[in-house]
Formats: structure tokens, sequence, C-alpha cells
């Protein structure tokens, strides 16, 4: 029985030593780079599923990040669809799509009703498209790091810009694109070669 304890007591005693080193190794529990859009404040989200999540545990695989109103009647449709032609331009070159993140601007009237219409009318499948609204946390600065601006109209809509993001797994902004019109080369290029690796 001492023999027992006594090796119990060198197996807590030797994972007392490693774990600090074994931590170390792990990438999660690597710092995040000073450039990394994780960065965001506690920045907290809802998915069309309900599912709530932080915005940092997205951290560990390259996606795609972007910004919209559900209530959008012209430009997010037009940024949604985009995303999905690049997405088929992607597939076409024989690489894997990415998993796309889609965070309101609109945490007011962007309920999980409205997050679920919205993948519904435009055929976004979870996992791969997650369509989010912040619940707490600085989504006006995950705007601005992506380089996105709005303000919201008098009619209850927003005028904005669009840009998606590819950002990779540390959540470092590889390229960005305006998401206008047909998918520019560059940025499928750029996303073929993130998604081959």
């Amino acid at each position: 029985m001492i023999m027992r304890i006594r090796r119990l007591l060198l197996c807590f005693a030797s994972l007392a030593l490693f774990a600090p080193l074994a931590l170390a190794a792990s990438p999660a529990a690597a710092p995040l780079p000073d450039n990394s859009v994780y960065r965001v404040p506690a920045l907290t989200l809802r998915d069309q599923q309900g599912d709530v999540f932080s915005f940092a545990s997205l951290r560990g695989e390259p996606r795609l990040v972007s910004m919209f109103y559900g209530s959008c009647k012209m430009v997010c449709p037009l940024l949604i669809e985009n995303i999905r032609r690049i997405e088929q331009a992607v597939a076409a070159r024989g690489a894997a799509p990415l998993p796309v993140v889609l965070v309101s601007f609109d945490p007011e009237h962007d309920d999980v009703a409205m997050l679920a219409r919205v993948a519904a009318n435009h055929h976004l499948s979870a996992p791969l498209y997650r369509l989010t609204t912040p619940i707490s946390g600085d989504y006006g600065a995950l705007a601005a790091v992506l380089g996105i601006a709005y303000r919201p109209l008098p009619d209850g809509g927003y005028a904005h810009n669009t840009v998606v993001a590819l950002l990779d797994g540390e959540g470092r902004v590889l390229a960005t694109t305006d998401a206008a019109g047909k998918p520019d080369p560059a940025f499928v290029a750029a996303v073929v070669m993130v998604a081959a690796h």
C-alpha cells in the first residue's frame, strides 16, 4: 500500500513538473499575436442556432470574417452572395471551403430568429456559415480592425461598406476584398493557398 501511494505521488509530481511544458507547447496557450483580430476585447457572440461563444474561441483555424445586418435589403445580400461565389471559386480550384463568420452590427434587431431567417434565405448551413450577433463586447472595435465603417440611418437601416477578411488561425488578416461584384481573383488565390495548408 505504501509503495502504491509513493508511485501515485511520483506520478503527480511528474505531472506537476511537465504540465507547464505541455501548456507552453500548446498553441491555444500561446499569446495572441499583436495584430490578431481576436484581441478585440471580450466579444461574445450568439449564432443562428442560438449557440453562444467568444470571438477569440475561433482561434486555431483560418476563416473568412465580415459584418452585416439582417434587415439590409441591398448591400448585405450582395455581400453574402459574393462570399458564396468566393467559396465556389475556391472549391472549383480543388480547395476545401473555409468557415465563414458574419457578425452583425445591429444586435438590437438581429436576434436568433433574424439570423436563422437570413441563413435560410441564402441557403447558408452551419457550421460552415455562422451568422452571429454580439451579446457583449466591443463589436465596433472589430469593425474598425476589419476596415468596416457603418452608421445608423433615420429609417433604421445602416450606411456601410463591405469588407471580407481572410484570417489565419491566429486571427491575423492575410487578405481583404470589398466583396463588390465578381470575386477578386487575388483574394480567391489567397484563400486557396490558405485552405490548401
